[in-house]
């Protein structure tokens, strides 16, 4: 039989409880966090179903994550669970709730038809203060010491207690994380807002009052008409320069306070717990660039990840930023994807914002290059030299 990770030995019993503590902590997205906190929990109290249940404000669970149970059999079973029985227990209570057969409690009040069979149960709340984020909750212990029977013990409710401070930690931080990044997008919609107003907003008006000038001397002066349509072509091509400008000078926040590397691999982060692929990133020698090129770098990078993650339909995306020998950086994003044929560079280009990352790359005297394959991934490649 299978110890627990206590029973196997300080050494073994620590080094896994600390493994468990550093994924939590790692983790930045609520979502990642929880399910985390699920398998930690089932994989080092040796359970069979282990959940986690978040409350929401009308009786039921605004997110509740399961280990133990597959895809089909959690569709089977149905809508999330209420906050009842021995779960409301969890959520209205200080303390654990430990039972050798749960169904024998006198809150217990049944389950769904396709829900698994479950007898001994472990809970615990996850509490910040005095307010209780969720509740963790363990049934059908796996294994025993020789000759004991198959039921959680003292020791499993302590190491629960354990994970449920930490998970507390690490699922507050998320939140915070989350709240912080929805503040920035704010607050960069705003200014985007502003900045467009001020900027743009009074040559559209202009525009519009000189092109309704013009209409109305079409008939009776034409050389006047004409004039007042050179003029709308020298303002719509005034506010294009301006709108552009505006977009031009939204260099992100994290770029000013982190730098392109730390920013990069941020975002690249963040975008591997997000999708199915798996999207990784390494520099080599790269630690600062002029700020022109590092925003550069950053959208390019950005837009090239977008493409990979929404097009290309594969499962790696490699981010690689590297020094040159001349003192400037190389961008590569490569995929695994379906790829596509460079002689139909011109569709695609207008399709996966080839001509905008092009636009990006000469304007801060680099380079782009695409080499792509189909059925054999893409490559974009983006070069800038040394300051």
């Amino acid at each position: 039989m299978t110890a627990s990770p206590l029973q196997g030995g300080p050494r073994s019993g620590l080094a896994a409880v600390s493994t468990a503590l550093l994924a939590m902590s790692r983790r930045l997205e609520v979502r990642d966090v929880l399910r985390t906190i699920v398998v930690s929990a089932r994989e080092l109290l040796d359970a069979e179903y282990a959940a986690l249940g978040v409350p929401d404000d009308h009786g039921g669970f605004a997110q509740f994550v399961v280990d133990g149970i597959s895809a089909e059999q959690w569709r089977r079973i149905g809508p999330l669970p209420r906050q009842h029985g021995i779960l409301a227990a969890m959520l209205h209570e200080n303390g654990p709730e430990r039972l050798a057969d749960v169904r024998k409690d006198p809150r217990f009040g049944g389950w769904p038809s396709a829900h698994p069979e479950m007898s001994d149960f472990l809970g615990m709340p996850v509490r910040d203060g005095d307010e209780i984020l969720g509740a963790l909750f363990l049934a059908n212990k796996r294994s025993a010491p020789d000759g004991a029977d198959r039921v959680f013990t003292d020791e499993d409710q302590d190491l629960l207690s354990l994970l449920a401070q930490h998970a507390a930690i690490a699922l507050t931080n998320a939140r915070l994380y989350e709240r912080s990044r929805e503040l920035t997008i704010a607050e960069e919609r705003s200014r985007l807002a502003h900045e467009l107003h001020d900027a743009v907003s009074q040559k559209l008006f202009s525009l519009r009052l000189t092109a309704q000038a013009a209409a109305t001397l079409v008939d009776r002066d034409p050389a006047r008409a004409k004039d007042e349509l050179q003029q709308v072509a020298a303002l719509a091509a005034e506010a294009a320069d301006e709108l552009r400008a505006a977009v031009t000078e939204l260099r992100p926040a994290a770029l000013d306070e982190d730098g392109l590397v730390a920013t990069l691999r941020t975002h690249v982060h963040v975008l591997d717990r997000a999708h199915a692929a798996h999207v990784t990133f390494a520099c080599e020698g790269v630690r600062a660039l002029p700020a022109a090129q590092e925003e550069a770098v950053l959208r390019v990078a950005q837009e090239a990840l977008h493409n990979a993650l929404r097009h290309s339909g594969g499962d790696r995306v490699e981010v690689t930023l590297a020094r040159t020998p001349a003192g400037g950086a190389v961008l590569r994003v490569v995929d695994s994807g379906r790829g596509f044929d460079p002689r139909a560079v011109r569709r695609a280009g207008r399709h996966l914002g080839l001509v905008s990352m092009r636009d990006r790359a000469s304007g801060v005297g680099g380079g782009l290059a695409v080499h792509s394959v189909p059925g054999r991934g893409t490559t974009i490649e983006m070069e800038v030299p040394g300051g």
